[in-house]
């Protein structure tokens, strides 16, 4: 056999693993979506949720599925999808092992800009049901999300070009950015009424349970072009990795590539953001944790990052139905409690970058 044959046998061995594996995720998710839909204050087995689903027999139980968990669970698998996704090539195209939606300061920017709907423009109240938050207008609150995402990002963007910040200093501008945005959410509750400012702080926590069918709706048409679209660049990420150089002498346009990246990263984090409130760590623990298992070939682990995201945040918000039941705990809290060891143990590996 020649080093041909070899290197060939070599790179279909490497790229079966990388397939077993995505079936294996497949399957995870699956199993994990069948498990979130039976467990709850109503204990379900499999063998009812299918014939509810099926043959919708039980109207109790008919309810429950598809009213209370079914949309859950696919708000879930979204917006656990669109930060570990945004996570994953905003570490690419910032080249920080510490860039994610949280620690860029994008998740705190976008909250600003829908406590500032929900309290000057006032489509956020209370409502005094099962559901605490109403949003009057969620476009609205998407709209001004994203708009302020955008001026969080393009700060750091600009710091970047014009000032030639290094992507370890980065990572700082995007910290700073996020306190200057929690800042402006906080003088906004200051100045609201009461019920407002109970609005939002409720709203901040991140709760998956708040996303009605529209909202997901909304994320899924957001969400699955902006994933179709990174998948379509994972060969110039690739490029990318070895250097801006390299990757222009192959004809990538790094510049553009970077800013059509960042900003679909931010679109997609503000829609769940708008949606669901804060959600932290989910974009740093998802492609770092596929990244020490497939490698940081971006063929592979941009799908596989936004597979795993769904894992994640489906586990943290079954755990966090369930941990304490009847009590539901916001499973913001539950993923920045995972979120911070990781990200002190990356500071640690990367002592170079302080």
């Amino acid at each position: 056999m020649t080093r041909t044959d070899i290197a060939v046998e070599k790179y279909k061995e490497y790229k079966y693993r990388k397939i077993f594996f995505g079936l294996f995720l497949i399957i995870l998710l699956t199993s994990t979506i069948i498990y979130s839909i039976c467990v709850g204050s109503m204990h379900l087995t499999i063998g009812e949720v299918v014939n509810t689903l099926v043959h919708a027999s039980n109207r109790t139980n008919e309810v429950i599925i598809w009213n209370i968990r079914l949309p859950r669970v696919f708000a879930a698998v979204i917006a656990g999808m669109s930060l570990a996704v945004a996570g994953c090539v905003m570490q690419c195209l910032l080249r920080n092992p510490l860039a994610s939606p949280f620690t860029m300061g994008i998740s705190q920017a976008a909250a600003f800009g829908a406590a500032f709907a929900i309290i000057i423009l006032g489509v956020g109240e209370i409502n005094m049901t099962d559901i605490p938050i109403i949003l009057n207008n969620p476009y609205i609150v998407t709209i001004f999300a994203f708009m302020s995402s955008l001026i969080g990002i393009f700060v750091i963007l600009l710091l970047a070009k014009f000032t030639r910040l290094s992507p370890q200093a980065m990572i700082l501008a995007g910290i700073a950015m996020g306190s200057l945005f929690s800042a402006g959410t906080m003088l906004l509750q200051y100045f609201a009424e009461d019920v407002k400012v109970a609005s939002v702080v409720f709203w901040t926590f991140g709760d998956i349970g708040r996303a009605g069918k529209k909202d997901i709706l909304i994320m899924s048409i957001v969400t699955i072009p902006a994933l179709i679209y990174f998948i379509s660049k994972r060969w110039d990420y690739n490029v990318l990795e070895s250097g801006e150089e390299s990757a222009k002498a192959l004809g990538v346009n790094t510049e553009r590539l970077r800013l059509f990246g960042v900003l679909i990263a931010a679109l997609i984090t503000s829609v769940s953001v708008a949606f669901l409130g804060i959600i932290g760590f989910i974009g740093l623990i998802a492609p770092h944790i596929m990244r020490r298992i497939i490698g940081g070939d971006h063929r592979f682990l941009v799908p596989m990052s936004a597979m795993f995201g769904s894992v994640l945040l489906l586990v943290s918000d079954t755990l966090s139905r369930t941990v304490i039941s009847p009590v539901m705990l916001p499973v913001g809290i539950l993923t920045s409690f995972m979120g911070v060891p990781l990200f002190i143990y990356l500071i640690i590996r990367k002592r170079r970058l302080y």
